[in-house]
């Protein structure tokens, strides 16, 4: 094992984990196919296997993930709580415990364990195996565990930046949809915060009878132009376009495709 600090793929810094996921995936144990997963290599497989380990299929409850699971919704809560504050300085309590509450849902949790494949991983007992899928309150568990393993085994950087990772791209979206859908507001907050400047809004196209006309509009940051969104009325076009940038930032197909 390496002695240095381990890491999530995409840092600079070159680690073990490097030569980890160079390795052919059907040569790499289990617990390393879930690093590989997860991109985090840890220094203590230990950690892993506890954090993948229900209750039913632990010899006993102190060896699952019960423990761990506890640890890691504490920081999960911790780290969005961090990002709200700082991402969104205009807002109040309520609204950030809306978006909070959201972001750090058994929901949102399971969706990402999901999308991640975790059930693949999962160490279950006899009773458990036999279902047909996984259970969601199972999924958002194994996810919160992974992220205080994450924490006991690299430190607070790590575990801050693998729920960067997968929890991240939930706040916005979080956040546009507990407050009424002001995808303009965020886009607004993310370009002056990215690049500095603010989002402004061109009228591209219109069509329909003059009582039911509908708009196309365009969202521009800078020289980048997103895709356009049709509305009933500009406001609602505007705010559509906004929502298509922010889906195109993060990559994501357009919620209101123009064509």
């Amino acid at each position: 094992m390496t002695d240095e600090t381990p890491v999530l793929d995409g840092d600079p810094q070159p680690t073990a984990t490097d030569t980890a996921t160079a390795a052919p995936l059907d040569s790499l144990t289990l617990l390393e196919r879930c690093e590989h997963r997860i991109g985090y290599q840890f220094r203590n497989q230990a950690l892993l296997r506890a954090a993948l380990t229900h209750a039913s299929g632990a010899e006993h409850r102190l060896a699952s993930n019960e423990r761990l699971e506890f640890l890691g919704d504490a920081i999960l809560g911790f780290v969005v709580c961090d990002v709200l504050f700082q991402q969104f300085p205009d807002y109040l309590e309520g609204d950030l415990t809306k978006i909070k509450s959201v972001v750090v849902s058994r929901q949102t949790c399971a969706k990402v364990s999901e999308a991640l494949g975790l059930q693949e991983f999962l160490v279950l007992g006899k009773g458990m195996s036999t279902h047909p899928s996984v259970p969601p309150s199972l999924l958002a568990d194994v996810f919160e565990s992974l992220i205080a393993a994450i924490y006991m085994d690299g430190g607070e950087p790590a575990a801050r930046q693998f729920v960067l990772a997968y929890i991240g791209p939930e706040v916005e979206l979080a956040a546009a949809g507990e407050l009424g859908g002001n995808y303009k507001s965020l886009l607004q907050q993310l370009a002056q915060r990215e690049v500095g400047t603010t989002p402004t809004y061109h009228l591209m196209d219109e069509k329909g009878p003059d009582h039911s006309k509908c708009f196309k509009i365009v969202a521009q940051i800078g020289g980048t132009r997103y895709q356009g969104a049709w509305g009933r009325n500009k406001k609602e076009a505007e705010q559509r376009a906004a929502c298509n940038a922010l889906m195109e930032i993060k990559g994501e197909p357009a919620t209101y495709p123009s064509d």
